[in-house]
């Protein structure tokens, strides 16, 4: 399919080149900056506990980093993951932070910020974030910049190799901002899913496809198949069909020299 015949992105997206992307964790529930930092104010998983802070560090490198570069996107990514926080992503809850923080005085931020509310894992964060830009902006990022724990960086580099984006530092970069207090234990149970993962790269076998499906108590369904036909394949791929995906993406012509999409 032609890319550029099939864009629709916002116009004042258009010109947009660089996929900033915080992955969520949880979803943010409060009410005002001054309880943010809370365990009340987050719906939390028991291995959570004392974290939000972190998180809300996330948030405000994405928006600082957005603030810098004129030609980027801000992607919050995570969706409705957690049947008490009700019909409200992660994704959206980020946002909604960002927000009361007054986007840390950088409010032009704000008209270049949009949310992705279907990941359920940290692969459909990247797979998902990247096609939620070309959904916004007609077209595929030329440099993708994750956000999120220093301990994750090898998952995130496994999911980069598995969707075959480029390692170039000028195609992708990972900022690990900081990491949880109970650092071992978070190693511990990182261990486990980077195997899970190495086993199954696209996380649709077995245990990563039943944390998924806990992970999606109101049982949406991505619409990025239709919305980006050019990533149709990938993003029906299973692991079972081979752990790599061979066929063509959008951006092999991207960074190999052929046509600009």
């Amino acid at each position: 399919m032609n890319v550029e015949k099939s864009a629709h992105g916002s116009g004042h997206w258009q010109q947009l080149e660089r996929l900033i992307l915080v992955a969520g964790h949880a979803v943010y529930v409060g009410q005002n900056q001054r309880s943010a930092g809370s365990d009340k104010s987050w719906v939390l998983r028991g291995f959570q506990k004392g974290e939000p802070p972190c998180y809300i560090e996330h948030v405000r490198l994405g928006v600082e980093l957005a603030a810098s570069e004129s030609k980027s996107l801000l992607v919050f990514s995570g969706g409705k993951t957690r049947i008490e926080a009700g019909p409200k992503s992660e994704g959206q809850s980020y946002w909604l932070l960002a927000e009361q923080f007054g986007w840390w005085q950088k409010t032009d931020v704000q008209n270049r910020a949009t949310v992705e509310e279907f990941a359920r894992d940290s692969f459909e964060n990247l797979l998902f974030g990247i096609a939620r830009f070309r959904e916004c902006t007609g077209h595929y990022p030329k440099v993708v910049e994750v956000i999120n724990w220093e301990f994750k960086r090898e998952r995130f580099d496994l999911h980069r190799q598995t969707i075959r984006w480029p390692s170039d530092g000028h195609r992708y970069k990972y900022q690990g901002v900081n990491n949880p207090d109970d650092l071992d234990g978070s190693l511990k149970g990182e261990a486990k899913t980077l195997a899970a993962f190495k086993q199954d790269p696209f996380g649709t076998e077995t245990t990563l496809r039943n944390k998924r499906e806990r992970r999606n108590p109101f049982n949406q369904i991505p619409p990025y198949s239709a919305s980006c036909p050019e990533m149709s394949d990938l993003l029906r791929h299973k692991t079972a069909g081979g752990p790599f995906f061979t066929g063509p993406l959008p951006w092999d012509l991207l960074f190999t020299g052929g046509r600009k999409l």
